[in-house]
């Protein structure tokens, strides 16, 4: 995570985070922490928000006949933890996510394990059509509490150049 501190007036500062297009570097590799350990009702909850009716995700009695003997983490909500853990790091100046390719999930999570992850930067070009911003390609790759690979994904972001994010025009 990306935080910088941006001097307000005397006496006051306001924290940032996130890159701008500028300080991406090819090969570089951000641990993203805190990690987050899923319990049962952030499974329960985010199964049934999305309509996911599969009693592997929320019924124990079900999930007992299964090769796994328990429920397994819905796997949209790893897709989307993880996402959401590379924020501060990736895309946290993003004016728009471009796309996910190669969603790959290796290996489940369970109900009470931690997920960290991490995103390595692949690729990074300027944007043909917009002047301020430039398309920053990651693989974002989770990791359960014993360090077993439970997925990865490549991400496409638009990234604003210095200068040209919300936080730059507006005193937010």
């Amino acid at each position: 995570m990306v935080q910088n501190v941006k001097k307000i007036s005397e006496n006051r500062y306001r924290e940032t985070f996130g890159r701008h297009y500028e300080e991406f570097k090819v090969g570089d590799i951000y641990e993203h922490r805190p990690g987050r350990t899923i319990t049962k009702t952030d499974n329960t909850w985010f199964t049934l928000l999305t309509m996911n009716t599969h009693p592997m995700h929320f019924d124990d009695e079900y999930a007992k006949g299964s090769e796994f003997g328990k429920c397994i983490v819905c796997s949209p909500f790893t897709v989307a933890l993880m996402v959401g853990m590379s924020v501060t790091d990736v895309s946290q100046k993003a004016i728009a996510n471009l796309g996910w390719d190669e969603i790959k999930l290796t290996y489940p999570l369970f109900e009470g394990d931690t997920l960290i992850a991490e995103s390595e930067v692949l690729e990074k070009r300027e944007s043909k059509s917009r002047p301020g911003a430039g398309i920053v390609t990651v693989k974002t790759t989770g990791f359960n509490q014993d360090g077993k690979m439970v997925g990865h994904f490549v991400r496409r972001m638009l990234i604003a150049k210095i200068g040209h994010s919300v936080e730059d025009k507006v005193n937010y």
